[in-house]
């Protein structure tokens, strides 16, 4: 059996991807040929080739899921990273903001940070309860439960007459 990554020349391709079952697409050798013409045998190397096609049609499609699966974590570590550095650099947004109160409206500097660190948690309560309402709207997957309970009483009741 050949792989179906293989260049014409019969060198491998050099994707990353991992070798593929495929069908031959020429008689391996005439005499096999001869001895395999009853109607059986042509069932035999139908049955072995649809059997290998779905094979490779399968690995083909996980070794492309997971390619691509690997690339859409690395982008969301990257995503991770970005956020991390954001979020550290509120820190000095929040002080930047209390500095600017105490230099702007003259307010002791307590009164400006405490002012920035309330404003901090009204937004956080602000975000709880907008999560809170949205949470509390989820529900159970019902059509897919159901339809579930329809396969497994079809599948329990099969070769039953009714």
């Amino acid at each position: 059996m050949t792989s179906a990554r293989e260049n014409t020349n019969g060198s491998r391709a050099t994707d990353g991807l991992p070798p593929v079952p495929s069908i031959p697409l020429r008689a391996e050798n005439a005499a096999r040929i001869a001895e395999e013409t009853s109607l059986g045998g042509l069932v035999r190397d139908a049955t072995s080739h649809l059997s290998t096609l779905v094979r490779a049609e399968v690995e083909l499609a996980k070794s492309e899921v997971v390619k691509e699966v690997k690339k859409g974590v690395t982008g969301s570590v990257y995503f991770i990273i970005a956020l991390t550095v954001l979020l550290f650099s509120l820190f000095f947004l929040f002080l930047t903001i209390g500095y600017a109160l105490y230099d702007i409206f003259g307010w002791p500097l307590s009164l400006s940070f405490l002012t920035v660190f309330v404003a901090m948690l009204l937004v956080t309560g602000l975000f709880a309860f907008l999560g809170y309402r949205k949470v509390k709207k989820l529900k159970a997957p019902e059509r897919t439960i159901e339809s579930a309970k329809d396969i497994v009483d079809t599948l329990r009741h099969r070769g039953e007459t009714r």
